[in-house]
């Protein structure tokens, strides 16, 4: 299994912005150097918050800075960009990241955002499959492609450079209702979930994979588990009290921010301690590296089995303890999953097993030295 953050990002806007971007660079720099394998880019243009409006641009900066993670727009926003300048861009970028490309597409979740260029959010999702049936047509290379709809026109195009090693791993966005999955089955694209509930009663990816598979059936396509990323919060420490102290510097704000464009919270931000517990019994893990080992266990059973867990950075801490964070997960809860703890655990039980093995040791170099000294005094007596 493979792991990965999300970058969304949210940014305190009484904060410089500059310095936050920084923030974001190097801390993409430390997952890379703590082996993350996937780092996803969100693209938002309203609210303050959210403040990257580019993701090929920031991808483009963190990819001269890193030498081995993958780098994903998380997402891009179909119904707000002509679709052959956007993947043309995408190509490119492809080329300039040497194919460590993830291209997370969607919709578009902020309201206001299609509000100030005047797209209706009842027409997003159709928008999002006219674009990417289109940028799919395009990325065929069997022939100038022309479309024509309500909003872009594309005219005997065709795209003069080839993806970075021949192809782009497409990744469609998905939130708690079936509409990502059966897209994503429909063209046999990857799937970025990002609705994935900590409980297990209320869990939409139990569904998720079995409406992909039944979408592109119905369309003569083929999906693959392992192009499937499950995006769940987490923010941990040594101790639960620590990993909900740390968490006072801003997940209230960001509760307080949530409310005014998603109501996934139900808790008052006011009250901190039973704002967490609702979270944690969610969409987030605010505790220990036992808490979040369960919680990805979940997932990944009631999933059925999928490629990567993403974990959203919702900034709930400082900077320094976000990194503390991701250093924690990448070295007591991945290696869990990634097959790297099972065979060290079995060494120390065949330890056990094999008995007192540092008296056998002692007992081995006792019969040697009293060899050795036996040799020498047999030597000096000739």
């Amino acid at each position: 299994m493979r792991f990965g953050v999300q970058i969304f990002p949210y940014h305190k806007p009484w904060i410089d912005p500059s310095t936050q971007f920084e923030d974001d660079l190097q801390l993409i720099e430390h997952l890379d150097r703590l082996g993350y394998d996937e780092v996803w880019i969100g693209e938002h243009h309203s609210t303050g918050w959210q403040n990257i409006a580019a993701p090929e641009l920031f991808l483009a900066a963190a990819g001269q800075r890193t030498r081995n993670i993958t780098l994903g727009t998380g997402v891009s926003s179909l119904p707000y960009h002509h679709p052959l300048m956007l993947v043309d861009r995408i190509v490119q970028l492809s080329h300039m990241l040497k194919g460590r490309l993830l291209w997370g597409i969607g919709a578009g979740s902020l309201a206001q955002d299609a509000q100030m260029i005047g797209v209706d959010p009842l027409e997003q999702r159709r928008m999002t499959e006219e674009a990417l049936e289109a940028i799919l047509a395009l990325l065929r290379f069997d022939g100038p492609v022309t479309r024509r709809t309500d909003w872009f026109e594309i005219n005997d195009a065709q795209l003069h450079l080839r993806p970075y090693g021949g192809g782009l791993d497409i990744r469609v966005a998905s939130q708690l209702s079936p509409s990502g999955p059966r897209l994503a089955g429909k063209y046999g694209t990857g799937l970025f979930q990002f609705g994935v509930l900590g409980t297990v009663e209320d869990n939409p990816i139990a569904q998720t994979w079995a409406i992909a598979e039944e979408s592109a059936a119905a369309h003569g396509q083929t999906v693959d588990r392992q192009r499937w990323s499950a995006l769940h919060m987490m923010h941990i420490a040594e101790t639960e009290q620590e990993a909900r102290a740390q968490a006072r510097w801003g997940l209230q704000d960001w509760a307080r921010y949530m409310l005014t464009i998603l109501p996934i919270v139900k808790s008052d931000p006011d009250d901190f301690d039973a704002l967490v517990d609702e979270l944690n019994e969610s969409i987030f893990v605010i505790g220990t590296p036992r808490m979040a080992r369960e919680r990805i266990a979940t997932i990944v059973e009631k999933s059925g089995g999928l490629g990567s867990i993403v974990i959203g950075n919702c900034e709930v801490a400082s900077p320094r303890h976000q990194r503390d964070s991701f250093e924690l997960l990448a070295r007591e809860v991945f290696p869990h999953f990634t097959g790297q703890v099972a065979p060290r655990l079995a060494g120390v039980e065949s330890m056990a097993r094999f008995g007192a093995t540092g008296e056998k040791l002692a007992a081995a170099q006792e019969k040697a030295r009293r060899e050795y000294a036996a040799e020498k005094a047999e030597r000096e007596a000739r």
